[in-house]
């Protein structure tokens, strides 16, 4: 497909994997509004619904209406059990892994219907698979969370034109993979299995982030939606999800 000449709203651009797929995107020819809460063009607190609503409007005053949306932006939040962890920032991991790609998404979802085409990406992760454990309640139910309402955004949207899809990026080596190596460092006491994903990670170098930019792209260019999708030769073998 000819994307030239396309809009698309990245969240996260600024660093790490978003940043790789807003640059995959602008090889293709698609006019990127990058989307972070700082070093962007584009500023925003995905979280906030006033501060979505004028990213809404800047982006569509300054380049028209965007038929594409990338949600990148995430944090993975408290690495603790839940009787000890921060009330603030449990519920901060779901404002902005959840309730960031709703709102992104309701924002630009009627200029997509309307010109029968869109692509809607949202970055999940292989831990909304995982059977639960102790200490990551809140990125864990954030990303369950994030592929249901996925699944429902793309039920909807049967026979518009416009997809949703989530995918595992991989395990990357970025700044997230850096903020629990230091959480989990601080944790006394064996047993902390994210001591050995940390380790592992650095000793693979982790997946290229241009992998998951490889596999935004290849959804774009097709018509599957409302499934989650893997990217090519992973590091951890893929986990059945749904038909």
């Amino acid at each position: 497909m000819d994307l030239k000449g396309h809009v698309a709203v990245v969240t996260g651009a600024s660093r790490g994997v978003g940043l790789a797929i807003a640059e995959a995107l602008e090889v293709r020819g698609v006019v990127v509004a990058p989307v972070a809460r700082s070093k962007t063009r584009y500023s925003a607190d995905v979280s906030n619904q006033a501060d979505v609503e004028r990213l809404k409007n800047a982006v569509e005053a300054d380049l028209g209406r965007p038929t594409m949306v990338i949600n990148a932006a995430g944090i993975f939040g408290p690495i603790a059990l839940i009787k000890d962890n921060d009330p603030t920032q449990w519920m901060e991991t779901l404002l902005i892994n959840t309730a960031g790609p709703y709102l992104v998404s309701r924002a630009f979802l009627g200029g997509m219907i309307d010109a029968g085409w869109g692509r809607i990406v949202n970055l999940s992760s292989a831990a909304s698979l995982h059977t639960p454990g102790p200490l990551n309640s809140a990125y864990g139910t954030s990303k369950v969370a994030l592929n249901q309402f996925t699944r429902h955004l793309a039920a909807e949207l049967q026979e518009t034109g416009v997809t949703a899809n989530v995918i595992h990026p991989g395990d990357v080596k970025t700044e997230m993979w850096a903020d629990i190596r230091d959480k989990t460092g601080a944790i006394e006491g064996d047993g902390n299995s994210y001591d050995n994903w940390v380790a592992w990670v650095e000793k693979t170098g982790g997946d290229p982030p241009e992998k998951a930019a490889k596999l935004v792209i290849d959804i774009i260019d097709s018509d599957i939606n409302g499934q989650f999708l893997w990217i090519d030769d992973p590091l951890q073998a893929p986990i059945s999800s749904w038909e």
